[in-house]
């Protein structure tokens, strides 16, 4: 059997190879959408006398908020002395986790489209790729589900602690009955919300790759191949 690369563009035009191709492109705006993010809510601090103070909220990739300071050392607000606030949350483990199961589909569909643009003649003679080519790709279903909906609520928890409500309950300032916080200024979050669409569009494709997989391995062929079978026995034999 010749193993040596054969460039074959065919499998472009088959389910196949072209969903692998937008697996591709959508792991891509996965982890672009999420992984270079940052962003700053400013926060206007009134204060009883009339006067206002201005505060910035920052947050960016990968959202360890309680690291990021709100108040630096001891400052003066509204005749006020605050020490070092940091705000609360941390989401840095479901964003990574979003970005590196991205990631790690974006390299494994080149992989893939290698194996299929080169290799496809090897792939086919053997149980082996087929049936390893299936088992990864319905793992990464999987894995795109978990990863999607951890970073769904991990996104929400950044909006609960980056909004008014959060800054209020963060900022001790904020609870004097003649003090009042409110962010006046969001930041644009809308990549960010775009990456969990692609997320689950993610997840979608990869389903549908995994049923194209699996009609290249062995299981579907016997499976195939025992119905017809039994469709022959049970025609009935001429009079």
């Amino acid at each position: 059997m010749m193993t040596g690369f054969r460039l074959n563009l065919s499998p472009l035009k088959e389910p196949l190879g072209f969903v692998k191709v937008v697996e591709w492109l959508t792991a891509i705006f996965a982890f672009g959408s999420s992984g270079g993010f940052s962003g700053s809510n400013v926060v206007s601090v009134f204060c009883g006398d009339g006067r206002n103070e201005t505060l910035h909220a920052n947050f960016h990739y990968p959202f360890r908020l309680s690291q990021v300071p709100l108040v630096e050392g001891n400052t003066t607000i509204c005749n006020h002395s605050v020490t070092t606030t940091h705000m609360v949350g941390d989401s840095a483990s479901s964003a990574e986790f979003f970005v590196g199961i991205a990631v790690v589909c974006f390299l494994y569909s080149m992989v893939a489209l290698l194996v299929y643009l080169g290799y496809m003649h090897v792939y086919k003679d053997s149980d082996f790729g087929p049936i390893f080519d299936f088992v990864i790709t319905a793992i990464l279903v999987f894995l795109w589900l978990v990863c999607s909906s951890a970073w769904a609520k991990g996104l929400q928890n950044v909006k609960d602690a980056t909004d008014t409500d959060g800054i209020s309950a963060t900022l001790a300032l904020c609870k004097g009955s003649n003090i009042t916080c409110e962010v006046t200024e969001f930041a644009n979050i809308r990549t960010l919300n775009i990456s969990v669409v692609f997320g689950y569009l993610n997840m979608f494709l990869w389903a549908i790759n995994a049923w194209f997989v699996y009609k290249e391995t062995r299981w579907h062929s016997q499976k195939f191949t025992s119905q017809s079978g039994q469709a022959r026995q049970q025609v009935p034999a001429p009079i």
